[in-house]
């Protein structure tokens, strides 16, 4: 019964009338449902698959139920699982590849989301599908890749939701790319972009499960640019993780994979014969360095990448396809994209990227060979907006480069022998093509930005017209072609020529005064504004229109008044008489609310899809955004409130002037505070030692009185038992005159010491004093009261140190006066028994001798204490002594540092008086040229420069006389 029923569904010859599919969809359905056999359900979900196809729709709403329970039942049956999920992919994958005219295609695309919906009904499904992808067979894994493909094709975000909640879900998808099956690694690879779609979670978690290093590794086993599809699919993933996603630029910058871009971009002498899938892997590879340094980025992340793309050579290799040839035309164009943003905003690629030349004889710079593409009009049109945004991410924030291109247009710079960017901007500017007119212009423009110098040095090129006819400056050029219209071979018509001219006008005498009154001196130029402003126009002149209110608004807004026909208030009056205010700010609205502004001032990249809508630039736009409303402001505004503004400007410049001339004060003196509270910070450690010292010597004296007073009183008592003998007594007596001729000798040596002590003290005395008296002077300079009251803390301590030191003199003397009293008895003693051996039997008896014998012991034992202690006080005041000294070399150091800085502040003094003579000498020599040249000169400025000149050497010699009389 099985075989027949299924004889009969593969197209047997059954007996009667055939089923239809629906009918038989429907039996096979059954049969999975309610087989219990493996085989019985293998044989009819093959069946169901083999008509997936052709019978979608009636597959789809009735077998995927039972399609998902067999997926759930049966997985340890890999063949069963394998037709399953085929047949659920048949069922929900829209099948591209086959010619379907639109109503079938979007047919077929409503099934695949019909029954995406309906499989995503449960969340669960997806869970199993993610866990079917952990099995190795083949028969189960490719196509449970597909199908989840396929699902994030046509629900993205749902299944993109419950793999992000799924555990280890992105892990098991990452898995992909290691399995050894090319055929299941580049299907996940597809799977992969599917799911990193818009997403950055996940391509967080897919960045961080190692999948740069993964990606990279495939791309160099496949042969880098050379390889095949594989390259492509890993490099749109690459494109996927990074876009837009700053996280995992930073991870792919900190990881060193921009050094493993290199080699990609090294290409040889022949570069003819490139294959289609060259070119594209190329284009993609450069489109990643782009989205690493993408101006959307954050500056910091951008500035970053773009140093190590110069560190690792990145950049350097970029530039050699820039000037190889043989280079498609596309790659050369995504090239020059590329290397624009490399450079943008990057003082040291910028810097490079100047130095560069092309391989020509003899060498021209880079920047030449690309301007002489974009003022060729031959070029293809993408090749010329790549150019241009190329030159003007040179030029951004780069004033260095603004300054060299500027100079090239100057006449001390031109060089006949060779073509330099300045002539191919002026040849574009003026020539016959209306797009060279428009792209010359605006790059011209971005050599003005934000560079108030350049917009000054412009103002001095001159061009010579015709022959017999004097040269006019640029700018006055410029205006004759906006003025003159079709006198000029009709290039002044043109609306794209007459924009771009504007534009550059409005970048050039913005924030420019100088450049204001140059465009007002030529009497035609108000009117030809006020008349075009005032004139109905057709639409394609509105624009015009709006520029040219935007050129007369600035001549207003940054007016100085110095044309006394031209002020601020006579150009609003003209204004108002033949525009009318409301009228002029309804055409300066123009301008902003064209369709082709707002495109513009979205990316900095010039992207026209034609060169007709070649209007706007980016930074233009930045510039009307900011001049818009202040120029509306301005003119509405009377003559009262502008000489109220300009009274309050002045207040406020004032009290700038006064704010900088305080903070100089006050950082003078908290330089000065600073040097003081050094001064004070050393004294109060010298004040602490020497309060040391004397702590010292007081502990010391007290030490001594004690040991002197217990000694006397032993002293007295062990007289009493001394021996009455008188042999005894002459011979103590003996050895006492010895000692005490011992004793004169030391007092007289300390008396000498004592003496050369008070004299070096006496010296050290006056030192202080005259220190003192320095720091006194220098504590009045500072402001406030913290420095003077420091320092006269400071010399109160010094003067109590002081009177302590005069006490301990006056101890010490005191001292040496008992010692010569002693001196004296002790002579008395030793004179005395001699006297009373002569008459020993008539004047004086043996216990007087005893007597005065123990006097003069006692005496003679205090005496050598004595000397003991001034030993030990001696070298206290060799110890102070030494503080004394040190003290003083600190503040001969100082004074010493403090003459050399005066000496290096004179001799500063003196280089800035010689630069300045130096600078009158060349502005005498410029005039003297400027007469040789026909120029006039003012021959009061020339009398006040003398004046100014002479004044200047008479101050230097006051200078120098009043150095002598300090010196002296």
């Amino acid at each position: 019964m099985t075989m027949n029923f299924f004889r009969g569904v593969m197209g047997g010859q059954p007996a009667g009338p055939q089923p239809t599919g629906a009918e038989t969809i429907h039996k096979l359905c059954d049969r999975v449902a309610s087989s219990t056999l493996l085989e019985d359900r293998r044989d009819a979900v093959r069946a169901l698959k083999s008509l997936s196809k052709k019978y979608r729709l009636e597959v789809g709403t009735q077998a995927m139920d039972h399609l998902v329970h067999i997926l759930q039942t049966d997985r340890s049956d890999s063949e069963i699982l394998g037709y399953a999920l085929d047949t659920l992919y048949n069922i929900i994958c829209n099948d591209e590849e086959e010619e379907q005219d639109e109503n079938a295609q979007k047919q077929e695309e409503d099934l695949g989301v019909l029954f995406t919906d309906k499989f995503l009904g449960d969340s669960e499904n997806v869970t199993l599908l993610l866990t079917l992808l952990e099995e190795f067979d083949f028969h189960v894994r490719w196509p449970g890749v597909k199908l989840l493909t396929a699902l994030l094709k046509n629900q993205c975000n749902q299944v993109q939701g419950v793999i992000l909640v799924s555990p280890m879900g992105v892990s098991r998808l990452m898995d992909l790319l290691a399995d050894s099956r090319e055929v299941i690694r580049n299907d996940g690879l597809l799977l992969l972009q599917q799911l990193t779609k818009g997403n950055a979670a996940i391509q967080k978690i897919v960045a961080f499960e190692n999948a740069f290093e993964r990606l990279l590794d495939i791309i160099t086993e496949e042969g880098s640019s050379d390889g095949g599809i594989v390259v492509e699919d890993c490099l749109l993933l690459l494109v996927n993780l990074l876009k837009n996603n700053s996280s995992n630029q930073n991870f792919f910058k900190e990881g060193s994979y921009i050094q493993r871009m290199k080699p990609w971009f090294e290409v040889g002498d022949d570069n003819s014969g490139w294959s289609a899938q060259k070119v594209t892997n190329l284009h993609l590879m450069l489109q990643l360095v782009r989205v690493m340094v993408s101006p959307v980025n954050s500056p910091g992340a951008t500035s970053s990448c773009q140093k190590s793309m110069y560190q690792c050579g990145l950049l350097q290799q970029l530039c050699t396809i820039l000037m190889a040839t043989g280079v498609p035309a596309d790659i050369l164009t995504e090239t020059i994209n590329t290397v624009s943003e490399v450079i943008r905003g990057s003082q040291i690629n910028q810097d490079y990227f100047a130095s560069v030349n092309a391989p020509s004889n003899p060498p021209r710079p880079a920047i030449v060979v690309l301007l002489m593409s974009m003022v060729n009009e031959r070029q293809p049109f993408v090749l010329r907006c790549a150019v241009l945004y190329c030159f003007q991410c040179f030029l951004y924030k780069n004033q260095k480069g603004q300054g060299e291109i500027v100079a090239t247009l100057l006449p001390s710079t031109i060089d006949a022998n060779s073509i330099s960017a300045g002539q191919l901007l002026c040849g574009g500017l003026f020539s016959a093509d209306s797009l060279s007119n428009w792209c010359a212009a605006v790059a011209l423009a971005h050599a003005l930005q934000d560079n108030l110098t350049q917009k000054e040095q412009l103002l001095r090129v001159q061009l010579a017209t015709s022959l017999g006819k004097p040269p006019v400056s640029l700018l006055q050029q410029c205006t004759n072609i906006l003025s003159q219209g079709d006198k000029i071979n009709r290039r002044g018509s043109k609306v794209q020529t007459r924009v771009g001219l504007l534009m550059l006008l409005c970048t050039w005498i913005s924030n420019c005064p100088i450049a204001v009154t140059h465009f007002l001196h030529n009497q035609e130029n108000v009117p030809f504004l006020t008349g075009q402003i005032s004139e109905n126009l057709g639409e394609d002149e509105r624009l015009v229109q709006g520029l040219c209110a935007l050129l007369l608004g600035i001549c207003i807004y940054y007016n100085d008044n110095s044309l006394e026909n031209y002020t601020k208030e006579k150009l609003k009056q003209l204004i108002e008489k033949r525009i009318g205010k409301e009228n002029f700010v309804e055409k300066l609205g123009f301008v902003t609310k064209h369709e082709l502004y707002s495109r513009a001032a979205q990316k900095p990249q010039p992207v026209f899809p034609s060169p007709e809508q070649m209007l706007f630039d980016h930074e233009f736009t930045k510039l009307v955004k900011e001049l818009e409303g202040v120029i509306t402001k301005a003119v509405h505004k009377t003559s009262e409130e502008e000489k109220k503004e300009e009274e309050v400007k002045k207040t406020l410049e004032q009290h700038d002037s006064i704010v900088i001339q305080y903070k100089d004060l006050i950082r003078d003196q908290d330089t000065q505070i600073q040097e003081l509270r050094e001064q004070v910070s050393t004294l109060s450690l010298n004040s602490e030692q020497m309060q040391n010292q004397i702590t010292q010597q007081q502990s010391q004296i007290q030490q001594h009185k004690d040991q002197y007073n217990i000694l006397k009183l032993k002293l007295g008592k062990d007289s009493q038992g001394l021996s009455s003998s008188h042999g005894e007594g002459a011979h103590v007596n003996g050895l006492h005159s010895e000692e005490l001729s011992q004793l004169r000798e030391e007092v007289e040596e300390l008396r000498r010491q004592h003496t050369l002590q008070h004299t070096q003290l006496s010296d050290k005395d006056s030192l202080i004093n005259t220190l003192r008296c320095g720091a006194a002077a220098a504590a009045q300079t500072a402001e406030g009261g913290a420095g003077g009251s420091d320092n006269t803390e400071l010399l109160g301590e010094v003067e109590s140190l002081r009177s302590r030191v005069q006490a301990q003199c006056a101890e010490i003397s005191q001292l040496q006066t008992e010692r010569l009293e002693l001196i004296r008895r002790a002579e008395a003693v030793s004179s005395a028994p001699a006297s009373s051996s002569e008459s020993s039997a008539d004047t004086v008896t043996v216990s007087e001798l005893e007597s005065r014998l123990a006097a003069q012991t006692t005496e003679a034992e205090r005496l050598k204490e004595e000397c003991r202690g001034l030993r030990e006080g001696h070298a206290g005041l060799e110890q102070q002594l030494a503080s004394a000294q040190s003290t003083v070399a600190i503040e001969q150091t100082e004074k010493t540092k403090l003459q050399q800085e005066v000496q290096e502040s004179k001799k500063e003094q003196d280089d800035l008086l010689m630069l300045l003579a130096d600078q009158d000498q060349k502005i005498l020599n410029l005039k003297q040229r400027l007469r040789d040249l026909g120029e006039t000169i003012d021959e009061d400025e020339d009398e006040i420069d003398a004046r100014d000149q002479f004044g200047e050497d008479d101050d230097d010699d006051d200078d120098e006389e009043e150095d002598e009389e300090n010196n002296d």
